[in-house]
């Protein structure tokens, strides 16, 4: 019994070890692709800025969901790029984040034209792979929370995209702790999926981003 018991302990410790590597990694190798306020200016044909989704209250943004689209709104006017992408979930008919998403971009003055909704992002594999295979996108900003940061460049990283990271940080959320400590085993997961590279639950026809955003209305 002592010896199953030392050989569990040894294998969960083991497991730990992987683990902590892993994330140690996903975060080392993408670094230096988040871009500070005052480098912003460097970046260059940018094809598009995307807003990746965190939740709706009663038809409006989280507080996370906000910060980001403060910020991609502010990229925008400061011209990184002229489209963005909302990807979020849109799987049920009474939880709709992209429009939402969009809606507040559009009363902060941003064209509803130069915005695109991707209504299957379900996930933030799924938004990225879609980025790349629906909307052609082939150079973009990620705009997140610094901490989700990491995972969602490495995503575009092995899905071959060039891809730089804006954090939307201006406070403090609650349950910070607990997503820090979640979001050390999705980048776990996403580190073992970018290396079979499943196809996201919907793909479709191209809509690319340099189009007219209006294609992806659905009201």
């Amino acid at each position: 019994m002592k010896n199953v018991i030392k050989y569990i302990t040894i294998i969960i410790a083991v497991v730990i070890v992987i683990i902590l590597i892993i994330n140690f990694f996903v975060k080392q190798s993408t670094k230096k692709q988040i871009i500070k306020n005052s480098e912003i200016k460097k970046l260059e044909d940018i094809d598009c800025i995307i807003v990746l989704g965190a939740g709706i209250w009663e038809n409006k943004p989280s507080p996370m969901l906000e910060d980001r689209l403060l910020e991609a709104i502010s990229l925008y006017k400061n011209n990184v790029s002229d489209k963005i992408i909302m990807s979020g979930d849109h799987g049920k008919e009474d939880y709709d984040e992209v429009n939402v998403m969009k809606n507040f971009a559009i009363e902060k003055g941003i064209p509803s034209e130069n915005i695109f909704m991707d209504h299957a992002g379900f996930s933030s594999y799924e938004s990225i792979y879609r980025a790349k295979e629906i909307f052609k996108a082939k150079k973009i900003v990620i705009v997140t929370q610094k901490y989700h940061l990491y995972r969602s460049l490495y995503i575009a990283n092995k899905l071959g995209l060039e891809a730089y990271g804006v954090a939307s940080d201006p406070r403090q959320y609650v349950g910070a702790f607990y997503r820090e400590l979640r979001e050390i085993l999705a980048r776990n997961k996403d580190f073992l999926k970018c290396i079979f590279k499943p196809e996201p639950t919907y793909l479709g026809e191209a809509i690319p981003v340099n189009g007219n955003g209006d294609i992806t209305n659905d009201k």
